[in-house]
């Protein structure tokens, strides 16, 4: 899905023309000179044309105004979720090395890269899990698996919990934000999660409010300034994932040249704030019935332990890894991948 070379063009201008902020630029944020560098990196040297053929050497379609892509086996059906500030290309080097596997169906989440942005509020996590029950049967699947992790573990969730008739199993590398099951009686371990999750929104969370609370009025800035929108989703990609992983700058500009050509970073970020009327709490006793399996990696924070999930979900299989952060996928795809096959070959 070839971007224009005017939408280019324009980008290329824009990074050309950035107006710097004055005072204090060495911290509170990313500091000026590391700024200026990943700028003048953007505009200079990162190539989109590039990544566009990693993108066309898969089949990508799009029903219902979602994009997806479809990687046909004739293997049992694996949907694989994305979340924010993420996309579908978290997936890429992982289709090929499981279509021996599953089909592949990577949507883009709806008001994420090529898919539609909704015009009209009510475009929740809930409400996505839907779509994608809708899409998978127009793809003429009555059952299938999900994988996801941020936005995506979520949604599979929530498919779990509204359309378990669907799932044959689920695998999460993250533990949806809002998820809390009723609790009594808990343990050291879940008492000291519940104080580093309370420590980690403190410190990590203002984008998270602001996205959550105010959405179009940040995204009047991101919308108009690309400098602005890269350095709002570099910082997560800094913070959230694993050093050790070498994730390439490329890989991760290829992400957010996507968010800017598509004018996607206001839809994408109203999710935070449609998702807070449908969170996921369970009620005593309350339980998922779709087999689970949960992979953790070390820098993904903050995560529960396993008693805190096991309180609702049914962990069937569960993995620890020695390297990996918030996006797993591209950060260990090899890895990642042998988990999905190892766990769902054990599972369902």
């Amino acid at each position: 899905m070839p971007i224009a070379q005017s939408v280019l063009d324009d980008l290329r201008r824009r990074l050309s023309d950035v107006r710097w902020p004055a005072g204090v630029t060495d911290s509170g944020g990313v500091p000026l000179a590391e700024a200026k560098e990943f700028v003048r990196y953007w505009r200079d040297d990162f190539d989109w044309r590039a990544q566009e053929q990693r993108i066309a050497a898969f089949h990508h379609h799009k029903r219902n105004g979602i994009h997806f892509i479809h990687e046909k086996s004739g293997r049992p059906p694996l949907v694989l979720l994305h979340g924010w500030p993420g996309s579908f290309l978290e997936f890429l080097r992982v289709i090929p090395l499981i279509t021996d596997t599953f089909d592949v169906i990577v949507p883009s989440l709806p008001g994420y890269g090529f898919s539609d942005p909704p015009f009209v509020p009510g475009t929740s996590n809930r409400e996505i899990a839907n779509q994608i029950c809708g899409l998978m049967t127009l793809l003429g699947y009555d059952q299938f698996a999900v994988q996801g992790g941020d936005w995506g573990a979520g949604i599979s969730t929530w498919i779990a919990r509204d359309h378990p008739e669907r799932l044959t199993a689920m695998h999460l590398n993250y533990i949806p934000g809002s998820y809390a099951p009723h609790a009594e009686n808990l343990t050291d371990d879940e008492q000291q999660f519940l104080r580093d999750a309370a420590d980690w929104e403190h410190e990590f969370y203002a984008y998270g409010h602001v996205q959550k609370t105010r959405p179009l009025t940040l995204g009047y800035a991101l919308a108009d300034s690309p400098a602005g929108l890269g350095l709002w989703i570099w910082e997560k990609f800094r913070e959230w994932a694993d050093p050790r992983s070498n994730l390439p700058l490329d890989d991760i500009l290829a992400n957010i040249t996507l968010y800017w050509a598509t004018n996607t970073i206001t839809s994408s970020m109203r999710l935070y704030l449609e998702s807070t009327k449908t969170p996921l709490r369970f009620a005593q006793g309350e339980r998922l019935a779709t087999p689970c399996a949960v992979a953790h990696f070390p820098l993904e924070a903050p995560f529960p332990p396993r008693s805190w999930i096991e309180r609702v979900y049914s962990v069937q299989h569960w993995s620890e890894f020695d390297a990996g952060g918030h996006f797993a996928a591209m950060e260990q795809p090899e890895a990642f991948a042998e988990d999905l096959k190892t766990a769902f070959g054990r599972i369902v």
